[in-house]
């Protein structure tokens, strides 16, 4: 099973696609990046359209969504919320199941508890995968921590 696992953001949203097996396999990952200087509906399509192109090519059989979690920034979290929901919509187009896991759901399942840093996140991403280094940049390794969840929650569906 191919999992797709996604970073939502506006400036940079992470992806990460991983092969569910006995021990996970790290396929490609990499970030969206979209312009600052363009107007948010036209970042938006080119996150729609770059997302649609990684299904595509890598034809994943699930989507899986880090939930948004902001307890600062209003601005940020309302631009952020509908980043996901045009990662939303994508997935729905191309008919690709989703499910959505907290920040905490995606830390336990990696690192084991539900607080960590992001630090220990990423360097467990590295160990889990047998990796030489850290996926760069963070948005990339957060997304592949969020399939990896997936693989570790659904044991029974590779």
């Amino acid at each position: 099973m191919i999992v797709l696992g996604i970073d939502p953001g506006i400036a940079l949203t992470g992806w990460g696609i991983v092969k569910k097996q006995a021990e996970p396999q790290l396929i490609k990952y990499g970030c969206i990046r979209t312009k600052k200087d363009q107007p948010l509906n036209q970042r938006l399509l080119t996150l729609y359209k770059e997302l649609k192109q990684i299904i595509k090519q890598y034809q994943p059989q699930i989507a899986c969504v880090e939930k948004l979690f902001f307890n600062t920034n209003a601005k940020t979290a309302l631009t952020v919320g509908e980043a996901r929901g045009v990662i939303k919509v994508c997935l729905a187009f191309q008919q690709l199941p989703m499910v959505e896991f907290t920040p905490i759901q995606i830390k336990n399942s990696i690192v084991g508890y539900g607080r960590a840093d992001k630090n220990q996140v990423q360097n467990m991403v590295k160990a889990l995968l047998k990796l030489d280094h850290i996926p760069q940049p963070d948005d990339a390794a957060d997304a592949i921590a969020t399939a990896l969840t997936y693989c570790f929650y659904n044991p029974e569906l590779a």
